[in-house]
């Protein structure tokens, strides 16, 4: 239908784009230095600062830089102190990464009139030994700030662990020391030793909540219980399994400390037939009465030889990784012996269906809510059974299309619907790992 200005159907015959044509030239009639006059001039250059620090907190760093170029405010708030709490140094070799690097010139202008400003800092470094030292000596340099939070990391192997000892534990020495309320420190895979712990321990014991610091050659149980027995306050704790002992979670388990909201422990083999030592399970009991709901956490990349030392007794594990293949076994013992089960990924297992070894993890471990299944086979009848059991508190059923064998109660296709009506939703098996 032909329309004009006002919407009525045009009558002198006239095509759509002609009256589109009038339209246009009638409204193009009104002065524009009207409504120039009447909308408010706009100096960007006058904007209050809280707006651009507010402006500049979502903007990538070099394009923050650039407008600091644009007039004398804009450049006066991209150097106040608030911008600079929080910074993640990005340092690596340009031609063996594809990570963007900090500018050094930039580096040397946030050391020069920002060190005292950080607090909340960390280092994004490749897998090169000049980059974990360009790390080393930007640490060296921070010695008129006070972190609260502290971060290395590796995007690959070996980086830190490739610096000379004494080169890392200096530069670390100098952060501790001048640190005063630290209570972040991610030091995953680095040469860190006891000493270094124990003058983190002197100077933020009070304060240090969170310390994760796997892959740490360097470090025996001893220290790691200094800073236990120092850090009251500690929350969460990352380590690997050797410097896991009795001592340690008693120590976690006293009346002085707080209660433990998160303790992860990575199990992981370097040598085929390695000898794992046994935590008693008097030991886990105390920390289960003295942190009710702490969250256990536990990666294990071991042979499947080696899991002997393991879930023979009740352990209070929630969150459950198998990297590497495990045997029926052990999922069995599993299925006995960790009741608090929360999260549970089994990334391998080998030719034999996991019928009994799910169904005993349903009935026994009434809390779990998240299943993940890689290179393994269970029967269509018994995965049906174990998702009627659990029902609606798996939130989360990712599995492999190729775990499931089709028997003589449900195909491929059947499975589908049947598990849909016991999750209370629509579920299909996943073609690829999503954990």
């Amino acid at each position: 239908m032909k329309r004009t200005k006002g919407g009525e159907e045009a009558s002198n015959g006239e095509s759509p784009p002609e009256a589109c044509k009038k339209v246009r030239t009638e409204t193009s009639e009104e002065p524009e230095a009207v409504a120039a006059s009447e909308s408010p001039h706009c100096d960007w250059s006058l904007l209050p600062q809280e707006i651009l620090l507010h402006i500049f907190q979502y903007l990538p760093l070099l394009d923050r830089a650039y407008a600091s170029q644009v007039c004398r405010g804009w450049n006066e708030a991209f150097h106040m102190p608030e911008l600079w709490r929080c910074f993640e140094f990005e340092l690596n070799q340009p031609a063996s990464s594809y990570l963007k690097a900090t500018h050094p010139d930039l580096i040397k202008q946030i050391i020069k009139r920002h060190s005292n400003h950080l607090q909340y800092v960390s280092f994004k470094v490749d897998s090169s030994t000049e980059s974990a030292e360009a790390a080393c000596d930007i640490l060296s340099q921070l010695v008129n700030c006070s972190l609260k939070t502290l971060g290395l990391i590796s995007t690959a192997r070996p980086s830190f662990m490739e610096v000379p000892k004494s080169h890392f534990i200096s530069a670390l020495t100098v952060v501790f020391v001048n640190s005063k309320s630290l209570s972040s420190l991610k030091i995953d895979d680095t040469p860190v030793d006891d000493p270094s712990l124990k003058v983190l321990v002197a100077n933020n014991s009070d304060t240090l909540k969170l310390l994760k610091m796997s892959s740490c050659p360097h470090v025996s149980p001893a220290g790691i219980l200094c800073v236990a027995d120092q850090c009251h306050g500690l929350r969460e704790l990352a380590l690997n399994y050797h410097l896991l002992s009795d001592e340690l979670l008693l120590a976690l388990s006293s009346e002085k400390h707080v209660h433990l909201e998160h303790l992860r422990i990575d199990v992981v083999s370097e040598n085929p037939g390695q000898h794992f030592h046994t935590i008693k399970k008097s030991s886990w009991d105390a920390m289960v009465r003295h942190s009710p709901k702490f969250n256990l956490v536990m990666y294990f990349f071991l042979y499947e030889d080696e899991f002997g030392p393991f879930f023979n007794d009740e352990i209070p594990v929630t969150h459950l990784y198998f990297g590497r293949s495990v045997s029926k076994e052990v999922l069995g013992r599993v299925g006995l012996h960790c009741p608090r089960l929360v999260e549970l990924v089994v990334c391998a297992n080998g030719l034999r269906p996991l019928d009994e070894e799910l169904i005993r993890i349903a009935k026994h471990c009434t809390q779990l809510s998240a299943i993940g299944l890689g290179e393994c086979e269970v029967s269509c009848g018994a995965f049906v059974e174990f998702v009627k059991m659990c029902g609606r508190r798996l939130s989360q059923l990712s599995i492999m299309e190729e775990v499931l064998i089709p028997d003589h109660k449900y195909s491929l296709d059947e499975i589908h619907w049947e598990v849909s009506k016991h999750l209370g939703r629509v579920w299909f098996p996943d073609m690829m790992p999503t954990w």
